[in-house]
């Protein structure tokens, strides 16, 4: 009957048949010989022809000794049949036989005897090519050996997907012996969370033959509290006839190696938080803007919340006084809170910029007082009472989730300046030692920028503060003229310079106008500002030209170590409804004739004050009732973005459009609309409106000089 007739398939009992070639016999290639009583071949298998070379017809009916064994071993191969046919019971071994084509093999025998119905017998030989045979001992001796000492852990599961080998490996790696596996499913045994994900990877691999390699696998934590990981690779197992027998694991505990190079990778990304803090923290000289640096630095890579406090006596300057604290407290200034995700810890933030008093038992207060880390791992409930400022933010960060807690102190020339405030919420990983060493170098590296930034800020308030002290105070009162002026000072993050302006009355109701712009910045800036001002108001009331006026500043800054200034000096006289002029180096003037279009003065230039022996020249404009004089300092026009020609256009047109406006008004729109917040220079503003003299003097004022005289034409004299 042809296998044909047995499709493959379960039987009645559930036991799967299976008729296609490929299984262990024929990998041996057994065959069988029959022989009758006489030692005659009556039966002769297709792989008895391939084992002896003889077809079928050529072997029936010969005697199997002469046909199959030399002469030498005749006599032995006779009496094992003869043993075998008597009853002697089976034999087997290695023997030597003939092939046709006259060479001899050597083929291992196993031979029994059988009984037909008539009670004749016969002896049944099962031969094999003993080279095969002893391939395949090879082998199986090999991969047993392979599985049994292999430190990798093995498994073979049956189509089922029921554990039917483990080797000893495997039992070590999961630490259960090999009969807690054996006949039971994977999903029974596997400790893996993910076993219906692996379940449906294995019949996968049942189904397709595609091999999958080197899963990871996440299993529970062992005694010294790490995650168990292996990596498992899956192969079907078949014959060679194809046929499917299941499906072999290869599992490598790679617990060690995983946690290395999680820690290495952890500590990679540990550098580069610190490189990174070289590069994004103290990029200006602003203080606030430093703190944010930080906050933006560890938030989210290290921290889900982050806040820098700073003492409040570190931010007092000589002319600002921080809020006191009493014996044992702290005063803290948050100048920067950061969360990487809407979280109600925020709110449980001190508000930043306003002042929040802790007393000993808060964390921060330690950390600041001792100087060094506070680390709280696993945060309680009595730790949360500790970290916030009250109840209410303590309710908040528990229900922030914040489990794990880190202040370090932001040290720096051997003060401590604040404290780095650091939680943890949905990062599920505690802060450890290895946290601490890394915050505590990124508080080091932002504390010298924080600290330098407060000196810079205190140096900036100071002259700042002498600035405002040396220039005029209140508005001017003079005669015939309307007098609006502006001081504004650069952005935060950029020392105060050097810019002033002076109105300052003289005899025979005449008016001086001064506007300056020492170059540099900071305390030295405003302190020769201070003292080229005090020289112009005293040079003033000696009724010089204004040409000899700047020749005399010229010296005098040339004495105060080499300092220099631009300057524009104006002399108003109402009588003569005139206006004269110098410059040194300084932006040009704007003129607004009473009913007209505006005009930059074309003075000559000069040179900055200090420079010393370039001439000045004075000249004079027509500048009667109702006109304007704008003078200002570069600050005003001067961008890095634009042209000046640009800037000065602007200007002009701002002018056109507020001719009608109160002084006041037109100082404000000016700085409203050319001012930028980021400005890196401070600004002098003047603007000077010249009111109609009383009739009696109109009358004796040169009645040849009208005020409708050309607004183009001017006089010049140089200094003596």
């Amino acid at each position: 009957m042809s296998a044909a007739a047995f499709p493959a398939g379960p039987d009645a009992a559930g036991i799967d048949l299976a008729w296609e070639p490929g299984g262990l016999l024929d990998v041996l290639g057994v065959a069988a010989i029959v022989l009758d009583a006489n030692g005659h071949i009556v039966l002769w298998s297709p792989q008895a022809e391939t084992v002896f070379g003889y077809p079928a017809d050529e072997a029936l009916g010969r005697a199997a000794a002469k046909l199959l064994v030399e002469d030498r071993h005749r006599h032995l191969a006779l009496s094992l049949f003869e043993r075998v046919i008597a009853g002697g019971g089976p034999s087997a071994g290695v023997f030597p036989a003939r092939h046709k084509d006259g060479r001899t093999i050597s083929v291992e025998i196993h031979s029994i005897r059988l009984q037909d119905d008539q009670g004749r017998f016969h002896a049944l030989g099962l031969v094999s090519d003993r080279t095969t045979v002893g391939r395949v001992e090879q082998d199986l001796s090999l991969s047993s050996r392979l599985v049994a000492h292999s430190p990798i852990g093995l498994a073979v599961l049956d189509p089922d997907l029921r554990f039917v080998l483990v080797n000893p490996a495997l039992e070590r790696i999961d630490g259960r012996p090999a009969a807690s596996h054996l006949g039971r499913t994977f999903r029974e045994v596997a400790a893996s969370s993910d076993v219906a994900a692996l379940e449906s990877t294995l019949r996968e691999v049942l189904r397709s033959g595609t091999p999958v390699l080197a899963r990871t696998l996440r299993g529970p934590v062992d005694s010294d509290g790490r995650e168990r990981v292996w990596s498992m690779s899956l192969y079907r197992l078949q014959t060679p006839g194809r046929l499917v027998i299941g499906v072999a694991a290869s599992v490598v505990d790679i617990t060690d190696q995983h946690h290395a190079a999680k820690a290495a990778a952890r500590a990679r990304r540990r550098l580069a938080v610190v490189a990174d803090a070289s590069e994004r923290v103290g990029t200006t000289l602003d203080l606030d803007l430093t703190a944010h640096e930080l906050a933006d630095l560890v938030v989210p890579e290290f921290a889900d919340i982050a806040a820098v406090d700073v003492l409040d006596s570190m931010l007092a300057g000589p002319h600002l006084q921080g809020t006191r604290a009493a014996p044992g407290t702290a005063v803290f200034r948050a100048l920067a809170v950061k969360a990487a995700y809407p979280s109600p810890a925020e709110a449980a933030a001190d508000p930043v910029g306003e002042p929040a008093r802790y007393d000993t038992e808060r964390l921060v207060t330690r950390c600041a007082r001792t100087g060094r880390p506070v680390l709280v791992e696993h945060v309680t409930e009595g730790d949360l009472a500790r970290i916030a400022r009250d109840g209410t933010a303590a309710a908040l960060l528990r229900q922030a989730g914040v489990h794990s807690y880190l202040a370090v102190p932001l040290r720096a020339r051997g003060v401590v300046l604040g404290v780095l405030d650091l939680k943890r919420a949905r990062n599920s990983v505690a802060f450890d030692q290895d946290d601490v060493l890394l915050a505590g170098e990124l508080a080091a590296r932002a504390a010298v920028a924080i600290d330098n930034a407060r000196w810079y800020r205190h140096q900036s308030q100071a002259a700042l503060v002498l600035q405002r002290h040396l220039l005029p105070h209140g508005p001017p009162r003079l005669k015939w003229l309307d007098v609006a002026v502006r001081y504004q000072p650069a952005s935060a993050a950029v020392e105060v310079g050097g810019d002033w302006f002076d109105a300052i009355p003289l005899p025979d109701d005449k008016t001086a106008l001064v506007v300056g712009d020492v170059m540099g910045s900071g305390i030295n800036a405003a302190a020769t500002m201070g003292q080229l001002r005090t020289a112009a108001h005293t040079l003033a009331g000696l009724g010089l030209a204004p040409a000899v006026i700047l020749n005399q500043l010229d010296r005098t800054a040339a004495d105060l170590d080499d300092a220099m200034a631009t300057c524009v000096y104006a002399v108003y006289d109402p009588h003569r409804r005139s206006c004269r002029l110098a410059c040194a180096g300084h932006p040009p003037p704007v003129h607004v004739p009473a009913g007209l279009a505006p005009r930059l003065l074309d003075l000559p230039t000069g040179a900055p004050l200090g420079v010393g022996g370039v001439p000045f020249e004075t000249v004079e404009i027509p500048f009667g009732a109702g006109d304007d004089l704008v003078l200002y300092t570069d600050g005003l026009v001067e961008t890095r973005d634009q042209d000046i020609d640009v800037r000065l256009a602007a200007l002009t047109d701002l002018l056109a459009q507020s001719s009608s406006l109160p002084l006041e008004e037109t100082c404000d729109l000016l700085l409203g609309a050319l001012r930028r917040p980021d400005d890196h220079d401070d600004v002098a503003l003047l603007i000077a409106r010249a009111q109609p003299p009383p009739r009696r003097d109109q009358d004796q004022a040169h009645g040849s000089e009208d005020h409708a005289r050309d607004h183009e034409d001017g006089r010049k004299e140089a200094a003596p």
